[in-house]
């Protein structure tokens, strides 16, 4: 039985939900969740019974000492409530409603339904699903993060994409389709995180996922720390990656292959939902934001890029055309990509996923993309862990690396 009888009437309720296990590569879709609850100081209103949907030799209960005193901790998922009271800047308030727990080991229907359940009697008009999973994307360049949805109209309304994923699928998927055949409109976002470095946590997927839910539902995120935590993750995977020649290596062909294949993306769509976030966090009242490190490129690194010109509009006569001066820019673009390198940045997705490639902790069911699509996607179904330069590719069991979580 739900009771919410203590909970004031909300605001524009939005439900945004994350679960470890399956669906959190590097914890960083839990993380995101986990920061909101911080920063907005969310207060738990209900608990799902443990009993109902843990095995608890799979998700053990914890044991802490508080002033002498033992108490267990049950593995369990969680609902908090936070108001924003100047939610879009303007002074109009809005209401989150924060879901957070470990992917159920069984009972998975009613699960859904009984989350389903409190939207329903909290008036929630959109509920975000987040994610991340194993991909073969670079560590230095930005977080790839896909919106997808099983609602064509929402799809166009909320410039998300249509997802077309068939395979397994983890708890974001079946409650994504549970919300989507019951009438509440839902999404789910994406981030993709390097199989390399897949430890966590991960904060610059972290930061990706926040700036995208940012983008989504129009409402300003106090980022914290996570900036400065994202920079010095990335210094330190670069230090990492480049006492191994064989991972710089493997990166570097990584790198190529994600530029060629979203070259045309971070001059157009990119760039301007990057100004966009920049003018909404401009507003003084609002306190300092640094800039995303996940995000697009900055517009003067774009912009300092020379564009082919005619002939005529060089330095010189029509004879520098002879001599083969004009191809230069076609032949850089029409260079073949690396070996392991993915050709396509497209997601194959059913049920919410990104573009990049995943494995068996790494591929999605509804919700997450299938490994022919991807940032860079290794043809040769190879990984390499970037602690120890071997290269290898998870099991396909289905069973917690997607997380680091068994």
């Amino acid at each position: 039985m739900i009771e919410l009888e203590g909970l004031p009437e909300l605001v524009d309720p939005v439900m945004i939900c994350a679960f470890e296990g399956w669906n959190d590569a590097g914890d960083a879709a839990s993380s995101a969740v986990g920061h909101l609850d911080r920063e907005w100081k969310g207060e738990v209103f209900a608990s799902l019974d443990a009993e109902d949907y843990y095995d608890f030799q799979v998700n053990r209960p914890t044991v802490t000492l508080h002033g002498g005193v033992r108490k267990v901790t049950w593995p369990t998922t969680q609902l908090s409530a936070v108001r924003i009271a100047d939610a879009d800047g303007k002074g109009n308030p809005r209401d989150l409603v924060l879901v957070r727990g470990i992917e159920p080991s069984m009972r998975w229907r009613s699960f859904c339904n009984e989350i389903l359940g409190f939207a329903h009697e909290l008036g929630v008009e959109l509920v975000v699903l987040l994610g991340a999973l194993l991909g073969d994307t670079p560590h230095t360049r930005p977080v790839p993060v896909t919106g997808v949805t099983s609602d064509p109209e929402l799809a166009v309304s909320m410039d998300l994409e249509e997802t077309r994923y068939e395979g397994p699928t983890g708890i974001v998927g079946i409650l994504q389709e549970a919300c989507t055949h019951a009438g509440v409109p839902t999404a789910s976002l994406w981030a993709a995180v390097p199989h390399y470095v897949s430890q966590p946590p991960n904060p610059k997927a972290t930061l990706a996922l926040l700036n995208r839910l940012d983008d989504l539902i129009g409402v300003r995120i106090p980022l914290g720390e996570l900036p400065e935590d994202a920079r010095a993750w990335q210094l330190g995977v670069d230090q990492l990656a480049a006492e191994d020649t064989e991972v710089a290596e493997y990166v570097q062909t990584l790198e190529e292959a994600r530029d060629t294949a979203e070259l045309p993306e971070a001059s157009g769509e990119a760039i301007a939902r990057e100004f966009e976030r920049y003018l909404r966090r401009r507003d003084p009242g609002a306190g300092p934001y640094l800039r995303d490190l996940s995000g697009p490129q900055p517009l003067a690194d774009l912009t300092e890029r020379e564009e082919p010109r005619a002939p005529e509009e060089r330095d010189g006569d029509s004879e520098d055309d002879e001599d083969g001066g004009g191809t230069d820019a076609a032949e850089g673009a029409a260079e073949p990509e690396a070996d392991g390198a993915g050709k396509d940045s497209g997601t194959a997705e059913d049920d919410g996923d990104t573009g990049a490639a995943e494995d068996a902790d790494a591929t999605e069911g509804p919700d997450g993309p299938d490994r022919s699509a991807g940032d860079g996607a290794s043809d040769d179904g190879t990984d390499t862990d970037a602690g120890t330069g071997d290269r290898k590719r998870p099991g396909r069991d289905g069973e917690g690396e997607a997380g680091g979580k068994d």
